[in-house]
This record gives structure tokens, sequence and C-alpha cells, in this order.
């Protein structure tokens, strides 16, 4: 069983919501939706829920066109960000309502309303009603109205956003394991690497209706196919200057340079894009080959273990995020370290031309 997508789009009057795209999303897989608002996620799962209809290609559902089939239809389950439950129905009859809507035989809800409590964990809160549970069991509520009717497809478009963080970080460990006891495909959307880093899975980046990249979560961070997907798989956004390789060196201007070795030295001599990811920055030369940037700061911000620095590095503004409360004055000469082995490089046309050499060996370690 697969939900397919081929070469769909989605036009609304005038303007393009969905470039085309073609994915294949298996049976028994967690699959995230990655972007900033209004990248397409929600687009694209209204697509694959039938709710909106594309423009141009065709959505198959186990082999089968399903383009121009209802919503009503499909089996196919939706969870929205807010919680929506019946506040004057019982956790139970919250959970039992698509399938009493459905005309199932009421032994066979009981048993499935039963059976989908206990994997939420709501069996003790079924006869509560959902005003009276916190806020991490009214969504685990409508995630289990969802599962109820035993969709093959289950659309999850940001359902944590708007829970706190303790609650966020709660069902964010429990979401793979509801997703392993259903063998549904699950898509879920979020516009954070972090939460698509915790769900495994696969992820699809999307940038301004275009899926820039779709693959085993882990490949899609560690190998970023292209600039744009590694800002999207960055929070903050990959920093980016400007080098050019000459030989065996690298130079990245005002004296910054670094060995052209390992992944770098079967590349072309030329100009590349280097990027890095905020965490990669230092305050102090911990590497023997890091290399050594001058900047001027900007603010910092502080969140109680860690600092985030603003720097301007000539025409390149950085965010650095480095461990401990470092009370800095803006405006100030800083010194920023980075390790080589934390560098993407990227060519003229923004596709990938090397991943980090930390990267590499990750994805190694992993097989």
């Amino acid at each position: 069983m697969a939900l397919e997508l081929q070469n769909v789009t989605r036009v609304v009057g005038g303007r393009v919501h969905i470039h085309p795209t073609t994915l294949t999303l298996q049976k028994g897989t967690m699959n995230v939706l990655l972007g900033p608002t209004l990248s397409g996620k929600t687009s694209l799962m209204r697509l694959m829920a039938g709710l909106d209809s594309p423009t141009q290609g065709r959505i198959l559902w186990d082999g089968k066109d399903v383009t121009g089939v209802r919503v009503q239809d499909r089996g196919v389950a939706m969870v929205y960000q807010q919680f929506i439950n019946y506040p004057g129905l019982s956790v139970y009859e919250n959970i039992a309502s698509p399938l009493r809507i459905l005309g199932t035989d009421k032994a066979e809800i009981d048993r499935r309303v039963r059976e989908t409590a206990e994997m939420m964990r709501l069996t003790p809160m079924l006869d509560r009603k959902p005003l009276e549970l916190s806020g991490g069991q009214q969504q685990r509520c409508a995630l289990a109205r969802a599962l109820v009717k035993g969709a093959g497809l289950v659309l999850l478009d940001e359902p944590l956003a708007n829970l706190d963080y303790k609650l966020r970080e709660e069902l964010r460990v429990e979401i793979p394991r509801i997703f392993e006891a259903s063998g549904a495909i699950f898509v879920y959307a979020t516009t954070e690497p972090e939460e698509a880093l915790l769900l495994g899975g696969n992820t699809a980046a999307l940038h301004e209706g275009r899926v820039t990249q779709f693959g085993p979560t882990p490949q899609v961070y560690r190998q970023p196919a292209d600039m744009v997907t590694a800002r999207v798989f960055s929070d903050p956004p990959m920093n980016f200057v400007s080098c050019f390789k000459d030989g065996h060196r690298i130079n990245f201007g005002d004296h910054a340079n670094a060995p052209a070795d390992g992944v770098f030295a079967s590349l072309p001599d030329g100009r590349y894009m280097a990027g890095f990811r905020a965490n990669h920055l230092e305050l102090n030369k911990h590497s023997g080959q890091a290399v050594e940037f001058r900047c001027s700061l900007g603010v910092t911000e502080i969140t109680g273990s860690e600092t985030f620095l603003h720097v301007l590095h000539g025409r390149d503004r950085w965010v650095g995020l480095v461990h401990g409360v470092h009370d800095l004055t803006p405006g100030q000469d800083v010194s920023v370290w980075l390790d080589p082995a934390h560098v993407y490089l990227f060519d003229a046309d923004g596709r990938l031309a090397a991943p980090a050499a930390y990267a590499t060996h990750d994805m190694k370690g992993a097989a």
C-alpha cells in the first residue's frame, strides 16, 4: 500500500501554491513535511487528503487513481494544531464519534474505542469531558479520534504547535510509538528541524511550494542537496560565506584558509559557497584545524545555558550558538572559530558539491 503523487500541482487564482511534485509514501512510514510558514505544507496535505484537487497531475492510493475521489470516501484522518474535540461529549464518545457516523456495530465500536484509548494512554480518562483533561491529553484524544477509524493515511498538520514546551516534548516522544502501533502512513507537518530529527522516518524539505529534497531524515539533514534545503533544515538557518579552492587550500578571505583535504580534495579549483550551522561556530579554538574569522558583534541572546551570537563578517550576517552565558558588548570585535570538518561546499548553482566531513563519517556509522 502506498500513496503516490504524480507530477501534482496546485494553482489558485493564478498563484502557484504547489509546483510539480512527485512523491511516493509507503505503508508504515513516518513522513515529515518540513518548511517555514507558507512553504506549502498544508497545501500538500490538503491534496493528499482530497480536500483540494490538483490543477495537474494524479494522486494514487494503492495503485488506484483517487484524484477526484471525495475526502469522505478515502481512508484518511487529519489532525490540526487546534484541539478539535466535542466539549459536551465524554472522551469515549469523542473517540467513538467517527465510527457512529459510519454506522459501525456497537460492539465493534466499543472494542476499537478501548483498543485505541489504550494505545493513546487514555483508558483512565474515558468518562471525562475534554475540558477536564490537560492540553496534551486533549491532543491525544483528537489523535485517538483520527486513529480509531483505522485510516491508512494519517495527516498531522503541526499538531503540537499550540502546546507548551513540556507537553510538546511529551507528545514528540509518544507519536513515534503511536505511529509504530498503527501501521498507517503518517505525514507530519512542522516548521522545526529539531522536531523532524526527533520523529525520524523520511523528511520532505519544502520551500515556496517546492519539495527541494525527500529521503531518510538523517540523510537530508547531513547531506542537503542544495543551499535551500540546508537553510530549511537548520535552525537558525545555515550560515554561508564565499570561498575559493586553490590547489590544496580553501581560502575564505581575510587570511582565513583551511586544507582542501578529505571530501574537498577531489573538487575542481574554483569559487564555492561554504555553509555551516550555527552550533558549529565557537568562541574558542577547540580544534587544531579550526579557522579564525574576525567579526563585529551585533547582539547576543542568552537562552539560559546557551548564547546566540549575531555577528557581521564583511557583508555576511551569521548566527552562532555557543555553550554557556557570554556577556559581550554589541559592536565589539570578536573572533569566532570554525572546524573545517563542519563545512559544506555548494557550487555556483547552489547544489551540494561536497558534504561536511563529519556528516559523511556519521552516515557511514549509521549504515
